[in-house]
Order: C-alpha cells, then sequence, then structure tokens
C-alpha cells in the first residue's frame, strides 16, 4: 500500500508542476493542432478520400504530439538535482518509473482529448457506431507507446540534443503498434465488425504488459547511470 502511494505522489507532483505552467500540454496541443491543419490543406480531395487517410493522420498527430511529454518528466527532476533527492529517499526505481509513466499517460491522454475531436472536425468525420472500437485501439496503443516513451525519456533526457536522440531511439519501437493501430482503425471507420480487428487489440494489449515489464526491469540500471 504504502508502495502505491508512493507512486501516486509521484504522478500527482509532475501533474500538479505541469498543471502550473501547462507549458508543455498547450505546446503539444499547439503542434497536434498544426500537423492536422497541414494533412488537411495538404491533402488533394480528389485525389485522396478521407476515409483512407484519415486513420494515419491520427496517429502520426497522436504520436508526435505525445513524445513532446516524455524528457520533459525526468528534465523537471534533473532540475538542480532533484532526481538525487529523490534517489536518497525510500523511492524505489520502479515506483518512480510508475509514477512518471502515469503522469505521462495522463498527459497524454488529455492531449488525444482535444486531438481527437479536432480530427473529426477538421476531416469532416465521425467514428460512428465504431467509436467504442476506437477508443479502445486508441487507449491500448497508448499504453503502450507511452511506456516506451518514458523509458527512453529517461534515458534521453541526459544528452545534449535530448528531443531528437528520444525520437531516434523511440520510433523504431512505436512503428508495430502504430501499423497495428492504423490498420484496426481502417476497418473500424470502414464499419467492419469489431471482431474482425480483436486480433489486432490483442497484439496491442501483449505490446503493452511486454513493454511495461521491461521498464520495471531496465528503469533501476537507468537510474544508476
Amino acid at each position: 500500500m504504502r508502495w502505491w502511494r508512493m507512486v501516486w505522489l509521484l504522478a500527482a507532483k509532475d501533474l500538479r508542476i505541469e498543471w502550473r505552467s501547462r507549458t508543455a500540454l498547450l505546446s503539444a496541443i499547439v503542434f497536434a493542432s498544426l500537423v492536422l491543419v497541414v494533412f488537411v490543406f495538404a491533402r488533394d480531395p480528389a485525389g485522396v478520400p478521407t476515409a483512407a487517410l484519415a486513420p494515419s493522420v491520427l496517429w502520426i498527430t497522436v504520436t508526435l504530439a505525445s513524445t513532446l511529454t516524455f524528457t520533459r518528466a525526468f528534465a523537471i527532476e534533473l532540475d538542480q538535482g532533484a532526481i538525487d533527492g529523490l534517489r536518497m529517499t525510500p523511492i524505489t526505481p520502479a515506483a518512480l518509473f510508475l509514477g512518471k509513466y502515469l503522469a505521462n499517460l495522463a498527459f497524454v491522454f488529455v492531449v488525444e482529448a482535444v486531438a481527437v475531436p479536432l480530427f473529426l472536425l477538421f476531416f469532416n468525420t465521425t467514428f460512428g457506431s465504431a467509436w467504442v472500437g476506437v477508443v479502445g485501439t486508441l487507449v491500448l496503443a497508448t499504453i503502450g507507446f507511452v511506456a516506451v516513451g518514458t523509458v527512453f525519456g529517461a534515458m534521453a533526457v541526459r544528452t545534449r540534443f535530448a528531443d531528437l536522440m528520444l525520437l531516434i531511439l523511440v520510433l523504431p519501437f512505436l512503428v508495430p503498434p502504430l501499423m497495428v493501430a492504423v490498420q484496426a482503425t481502417v476497418r473500424l471507420l470502414g464499419a467492419r465488425p469489431l471482431s474482425e480487428v480483436m486480433g489486432w487489440l490483442r497484439f496491442l494489449a501483449v505490446y503493452d504488459v511486454v513493454f511495461l515489464t521491461l521498464g520495471l526491469l531496465v528503469f533501476p540500471a537507468i537510474v544508476d547511470e
């Protein structure tokens, strides 16, 4: 019980700090909006159907906007050596990882809560009866790539070009869940039954479990570096 309390306290601390400044949150939302605007005006309505382009645009927007959060979480702790102070407390590396992970997850969900309605508005589309499957796909994919981003964010934040290094490290690991998420979204928006994408959703669930477990296992070594 005490261990989980430490996790929630860490996550709540990061969320309070972000809520006071809102710098990263506003940056991610503005970035997502700009990406959507670029895709809307760059698309040839006569050449590429909206149904074919929309899923890829949705996932590109969500992924790129979310990467803005990952180094921010650990940059807070590096300021004035706060990370060394945390290591002197009874907080375990696993609790630190989960606290950062939950804060990042909440942050990304807020970004998605803004980006998805903008996506529906700009592309003049709707999820219709497929909204349960699309939201489920979005949640499962987000759980996995936030776990990957949290691990690599901790590694990249100490480098000189943290944001660039993070993209180089994290994008190869995000390709599998993004490909699966796009394929599932295409089928769902095409009014295909949910049963047809259950295999993709199971893949995302396994991906989440694997990378959350790996994060808990490797994070102590990352913190000690």
